[in-house]
């Protein structure tokens, strides 16, 4: 159960209304915290958003006000666990369903050495039997979702026909819901930067999964960077998952957003104004701002200003402490910028 003092945030309904998993936000380790998120929900009110991964012992020993608290903002948003104990798996989601998370995600995708190490992540790709094992004693215990984010397989392994056979194995076991990076994961020789950019893109082995498993509902990620290609890829599977681009060019989740839910687009401006009040709640309860700001760096990515606009986050950012103030200095030599041009 949530911590003393700690409460659910209460779901709030967004304005879009083109459907849960149309377009979602990637997990990223180290980048998709909580303020992240609730800066990607002002940028895309129908998105579905995803924690960064969580290991289920974490869940169960660490601190869960700062590993699993959120904002009501954030709604529809998932839990990313990371493990391979079906009974601790089951545990960890029990409680991540109990602080009001949507969904309950497993990493099945992540090709690091330490996530090998631990038995989780794409080495899973390996263990289907476990896997279903693992999704089977998750649902047994939440209502919420229980979904899978995966690679097309590993290492030597045939692409295609290891990714359907990996589904095949895991939906028996109640999962509907699969996320398929569309690459395959090299667990040696390749760091997990490279994995995310060496091995060839196959988005049309996604689309073969979707043909040839309508019921299901797949989702695919890796390599969609613009609005274009996200819309094209939706005339192929339920969902795009957007990852880097989302956070490196963040408007192009707004645009993405906007052209599906038929909403105007808004101004970078009235998106970042949009973000303060959360700004500076936060701060207001001793967040430092350096910790917010990082988030937004990207908002103004090739417009005038955007250069300078980084500048006075990132420099101002080492002294700022609590200083909500710093994101409105960014926003104002953005103005100046524009004004003299």
């Amino acid at each position: 159960m949530p911590e003393i003092g700690a409460t659910s945030p209460k779901k709030v309904e967004t304005s879009a209304s083109y459907g849960a998993w149309r377009v979602s936000v990637a997990p990223m380790m180290d980048w998709t915290d909580r303020h992240c998120r609730a800066f990607h929900r002002v940028l895309a009110p129908g998105a579905r958003l995803y924690t960064e991964m969580v290991h289920a012992h974490a869940v169960m020993l660490g601190d869960r006000q700062r590993l699993l608290g959120f904002d009501a903002s954030e709604h529809p948003v998932a839990l990313q666990l990371g493990g391979s104990e079906p009974e601790l798996l089951a545990q960890a989601a029990r409680v991540g369903a109990e602080w009001g998370y949507d969904e309950i995600n497993l990493n099945v995708g992540c090709p690091s050495d330490r996530v090998q190490a631990g038995r989780f992540g794409a080495c899973l790709m390996r263990e289907p039997a476990l896997v279903a094992e693992c999704v089977a004693a998750m649902r047994a215990v939440v209502d919420v979702p229980v979904t899978v984010k995966c690679r097309l397989g590993v290492d030597e392994q045939e692409e295609y026909d290891t990714l359907r056979d990996f589904i095949d194995t895991v939906a028996a076991a109640g999962c509907d819901t699969f996320i398929v990076h569309a690459r395959k994961a090299w667990l040696k020789g390749l760091s997990p930067k490279e994995n995310r950019e060496v091995p060839p893109l196959r988005h049309e082995l996604v689309h073969r999964l979707k043909r040839e498993r309508p019921q299901l509902r797949i989702l695919i990620n890796g390599g969609i960077a613009q609005v274009g290609a996200a819309l094209e890829q939706l005339q192929h599977v339920d969902g795009v998952m957007l990852g880097r681009a989302a956070y490196h060019d963040p408007y192009v989740l707004h645009r993405l957003d906007a052209a599906l839910a038929g909403t105007p687009l808004r101004s970078r401006e009235e998106l970042l104004l949009a973000y303060l009040p959360y700004v500076r709640a936060q701060c207001a309860q001793g967040v430092a701002v350096k910790h917010i700001g990082r988030h937004v760096l990207g908002l103004f990515h090739g417009q005038p200003g955007g250069r300078l606009f980084r500048q006075v986050l990132s420099q101002g950012g080492a002294t700022a402490g609590t200083d909500a103030g710093l994101i409105e200095r960014a926003l104002d030599a953005v103005r100046q910028v524009a004004q003299a041009a």
